[in-house]
């Protein structure tokens, strides 16, 4: 029993720890809520305080923000295709990953914020939804959520399972509660070999971890692609264009400042600009006004005008498709320790692909790309302002990038698949073949 006592005395002082950080937790939503706020709505989800009458034999799965969401839509889409009979959960954390659950499948599934890991919040979830699996996106490793899962009797999987060194690093200061919750887990499907190793070294055991690829290379490129990107073009006329994608606050002042480089060669170019965050939309548009462009926006103009030097894409799920827009496109979250963000799906849109150089969440992803061909990594903004300039005068590279970008693309599919075959068991009777 020493290993149960050990277990009780950890998740006893991790969750002494989080009640005592509950205040903490309404000062933050209250602080969020003054930058977005979608953050003042919805609390009793927070904390797992329900109205509605409690469900039963949900299929439950947790994506904690829109790059998850994002992810986990092959997924979900194939679910949704073979098992139609099943009642789907997806929570997330963040009011824009909520915005994309709406934005992809409306009331199709059922949405709901994820509680806090508070004991009490964790049950409540769990008692309420009676799940009959939980499928965890990529890296949410929650110890009293991952616990009550095995307490409640539900199979949880962590799929598309991610973790980088520097994760690695910084849960190893929980690491004994973390590898106990670690080996409740049915089965965690990582997205690389390296990513597996890393789940073992947490604490996972060797025969739950399996390499399966990774899901966003499943990822689908939307009907009527060419037809998006032709119209825009005749919107803005036939010029340069390149994109500003999942951008963060402190890269906004280097984009600015690219943009005026690149315009000194290329004074017609356009700057799509989709920042990573809503809050943000309104802020990025009055940056570039001051900067003396005229300023369009995707909510109030539809389309970029020709004499626009800067379009903001202040909607959300539209980013792939304006992706196809662009000649190069700079993907955000890479010029501050951020770590990136999804770099495949710019590539499956055929276009060609420039970062700054902090990529830890996307390392395997990265460094395909770059040793296929598809991708030029700058040191700084003006490394990437550098690299933006070379492709914007070269074409032949260009079409080169993309291609190559495109075909590893193709050739990484397959997660899915193997996915749908770790989670047979759990789904029950009556499941098809959706992949």
């Amino acid at each position: 029993m020493r290993t149960d006592l050990i277990e009780r005395l950890l998740r006893g002082l991790y969750s002494t720890v989080l009640y005592l950080l509950v205040p903490l937790t309404v000062y933050h939503l209250i602080w969020r809520g003054f930058r977005q706020p979608s953050y003042f709505q919805r609390w009793n989800e927070r904390y797992a305080r329900y109205r509605d009458s409690p469900h039963t034999g949900t299929l439950w799965l947790h994506a904690v923000s829109v790059g998850e969401v994002n992810a986990a839509v092959p997924l979900v889409n194939a679910l949704r295709r073979g098992r139609p009979d099943l009642h789907l959960l997806v929570t997330t954390i963040t009011p824009t990953g909520s915005e994309r659950v709406r934005a992809l499948w409306g009331h199709d599934v059922e949405h709901v914020y994820l509680p806090y890991d508070l004991p009490g919040a964790v049950a409540r979830f769990l008692r309420h939804y009676r799940p009959r699996a939980a499928l965890i996106m990529e890296t949410e490793l929650w110890p009293n959520l991952l616990f009550g899962c095995r307490d409640h009797g539900v199979p949880a999987y962590i799929l598309n399972a991610r973790l980088s060194e520097r994760s690695l690093r910084g849960y190893r200061v929980l690491a004994p509660l973390v590898s106990r919750a670690l080996r409740t887990v049915t089965t965690v499907a990582a997205q690389s070999m390296a990513d597996a190793m890393r789940f073992v070294q947490l604490g996972a055991r060797s025969g739950q971890v399996v390499d399966v690829g990774n899901l966003k290379y499943d990822v689908m490129v939307p009907e009527g692609l060419e037809a998006f990107a032709d119209e825009c073009r005749t919107h803005c006329g036939r010029r340069p264009v390149w994109i500003a994608a999942s951008t963060h606050e402190d890269e906004e002042a280097a984009v600015i400042s690219i943009h005026r480089r690149l315009r000194e060669r290329y004074p017609d170019l356009l700057l799509l600009w989709a920042p990573r965050h809503p809050e943000r939309f309104r802020v990025v548009a009055e940056h570039a006004r001051a900067s003396g462009w005229e300023v369009s926006t995707r909510s109030r103009a539809q389309w970029p005008s020709a004499t626009d030097a800067v379009f903001v894409i202040d909607t959300m799920g539209e980013l792939l498709p304006f992706y196809a827009c662009a000649d190069v496109a700079f993907v955000g979250g890479s010029l501050q320790e951020v770590g990136g963000h999804n770099l495949l799906e710019p590539a499956a849109a055929g276009t060609a692909i420039v970062t700054g150089p902090h990529l830890h969440n996307f390392e395997e992803i990265s460094r395909q790309l770059d040793e296929a061909g598809a991708l030029r990594i700058g040191q700084d903004p003006m490394g990437v302002g550098g690299a933006l300039e070379e492709l914007l005068a070269d074409p032949a590279l260009r079409r080169q990038m993309t291609s190559a970008g495109q075909l590893l693309v193709e050739s990484g599919r397959g997660a899915l698949a193997q996915t749908l075959v770790l989670l047979a068991p759990a789904l029950g009777p009556g499941q098809r073949d959706s992949a």
